[in-house]
């Protein structure tokens, strides 16, 4: 018998990884960032490159994802992806230190919108390095029918403190499923993506561009660092098509991220920082 939704929730996982300098350096290439050496802080979302369990082809699914069943719940026929999510950023994992990532289902909602039923998981992570917690963090996770994806948003773009342009080439997108151990097809596989997932071309990771909008941010605000990050995507952005990582100060220690292109906002954030200069 197959498990209710609501039977998944308390599930964990657990798993060490060495945060390899090797991988952090083909992190910081693909981003044109300085190679960091070992002992050196992890820069703020480049943890999820890292704690990929490895999993066969035939522990893969028909999109290319890790099938669903041992940790993640079960949605036959749904594609699955990455809604959005925060992190709390406590102290800096180190490079080419052992870590350890705990990880359980917090929550498993099922709700009906206009494509049909929805599935909406929680996953709770917990990151810690020499006995001390690093990073805190909830992923969402919807799993949905297949249905045309939403291609630009009505909604005004605030007025931008930084920007940086991006133009996500088909390279950009491999070289982050690469490192990031991430198997989704619609980053890779044009006919896949187009044709089975009905997108217009290669999608952009969501967590590149949060990753993306974070970097814009330190980069514009030099002796400011992220303590919280909450965000979501609103739609997709896809290969070869510019857009925006942009933002500006909303407040005493917070900030407004997103990230735009001449179809609209597509994904978006709040950050709160501190100063350490």
């Amino acid at each position: 018998m197959e498990n209710a939704p609501e039977d998944w929730i308390g599930r964990q996982e657990y798993c060490v990884d060495a945060l390899d300098t090797s991988l952090a350096g083909r992190i910081a290439a693909m981003l044109a960032r300085t190679f960091p050496r070992e002992g050196d802080p992890l820069a703020p979302l480049w943890h999820w490159a890292f704690f990929q369990i490895p999993v066969p082809p035939s522990g893969t699914g028909p999109d290319g994802h890790v099938a669903p069943g041992e940790f993640l719940p079960k949605s036959e026929g749904n594609t699955r992806m990455w809604a959005g999510g925060s992190v709390e950023f406590h102290q800096p994992l180190l490079v080419g230190q052992r870590a350890e990532r705990q990880s359980s289902i917090k929550s498993v909602t099922e709700k009906t919108g206009r494509s049909g039923k929805l599935l909406f998981v929680t996953v709770e992570h917990h990151y810690r390095q020499d006995g001390k917690l690093c990073l805190s963090e909830e992923q969402d996770i919807v799993y949905k029918a297949p249905a045309a994806p939403k291609l630009s948003l009505d909604k005004p773009v605030d007025e931008a403190q930084w920007s940086t342009g991006i133009t996500p080439s088909p390279l950009l997108l491999f070289r982050y499923s690469a490192v990031t151990f991430n198997g989704h097809r619609i980053h890779y596989d044009q006919p896949y993506a187009t044709g089975v997932e009905g997108y217009p071309g290669l999608v952009v990771h969501g967590p590149l561009i949060a990753t993306l909008m974070v970097q814009a941010f330190l980069d514009a605000n030099p002796g400011r660092t992220p303590v919280r990050l909450s965000y979501r995507g609103l739609r997709p952005l896809t290969v070869n098509k510019p857009f925006c990582v942009e933002g500006r100060i909303s407040g005493d220690g917070n900030a407004i991220l997103w990230a735009a292109n001449e179809d609209g906002p597509a994904h978006e954030a709040e950050l709160e920082f501190k100063e350490t200069r």
